[in-house]
């Protein structure tokens, strides 16, 4: 029991600003533990964004506005680790260097001009899915969710790290394929239950969301050797993205 104990603080501190004890232990048990329960962890960021847009459409303000005040919402949740993921993995596929240089592009804190157009351009595809969606609370709660459950496939067994240090290295192949796939099926099943929408939009949602993910974990792989901290943000955002477009 303690090992789950350390893996949800492990999730909830890593992946959110929520106030938690530090893990007494960090293995590779307990890391896969947390990508296990990153969705259950981000709970509190779907809430937060889900409440903003139903404050934001009872108060009647513009779609986009309430849309983009959602999306901060949960940016400012996960301390824009995502969103800065997003922009380190874009840089380093786009620099015309050996997979060691492209690496050491992505440890450096700035942005370029390919990390800052790509986050954008992302930024831009998640705000209006949002805003043109029919549902919106329902779709931006359950994008959030989604795009946490993809984290446990692109920490799947199998799936090399990057480098031999730093969170990628202690999370990369931490979480058994069948716990993979077992919160793909069940993300499917419970998005199938979305009320006002039809029983296909949902599961659709999460299978783009996976799609788009693994599209981009198969590229990271190639070029960098494996994934990082930084890719797995990335897919996240890309993942959130493509859940939205299929709401909207």
């Amino acid at each position: 029991m303690s090992r789950w104990a350390d893996s949800a603080r492990m999730a909830v501190g890593t992946l959110t600003t929520v106030s938690v004890p530090a893990p007494r232990v960090i293995d590779r048990r307990v890391a896969g533990g947390a990508m296990v329960l990153a969705p259950l962890a981000a709970l509190p960021l779907a809430a937060a964004a889900g409440l903003v847009v139903a404050c934001g459409n009872a108060l009647g303000l513009p779609k986009i506005a309430v849309a983009a005040l959602a999306l901060g919402a949960v940016a400012l949740g996960s301390r824009g680790l995502h969103l800065d993921g997003l922009a380190d993995t874009a840089d380093g596929l786009g620099a015309s260097y050996d997979r060691a240089k492209a690496l050491d592009v992505m440890r450096r804190g700035d942005s370029g001009p390919t990390g800052v157009a790509t986050l954008v351009f992302v930024l831009l595809v998640q705000v209006g899915a949002l805003a043109g969606a029919d549902r919106p609370l329902e779709a931006v709660v359950v994008s959030v969710l989604v795009g946490r459950c993809t984290l446990s496939m692109s920490c799947a067994r199998g799936v090399p790290s990057a480098r031999p240090e730093g969170l990628g290295a202690t999370v990369a192949g931490s979480v058994p394929r069948t716990a993979a796939i077992v919160i793909g099926v069940a993300a499917a099943g419970a998005s199938a239950l979305l009320p006002g929408m039809a029983w296909w939009r949902g599961p659709l949602a999460v299978v783009l969301a996976y799609a788009v993910t693994a599209v981009l974990l198969a590229r990271c792989t190639k070029r960098l050797g494996g994934v990082t901290g930084d890719v797995l943000g990335a897919g996240v955002e890309v993942a959130v993205a493509a859940s939205l477009l299929a709401l909207a």
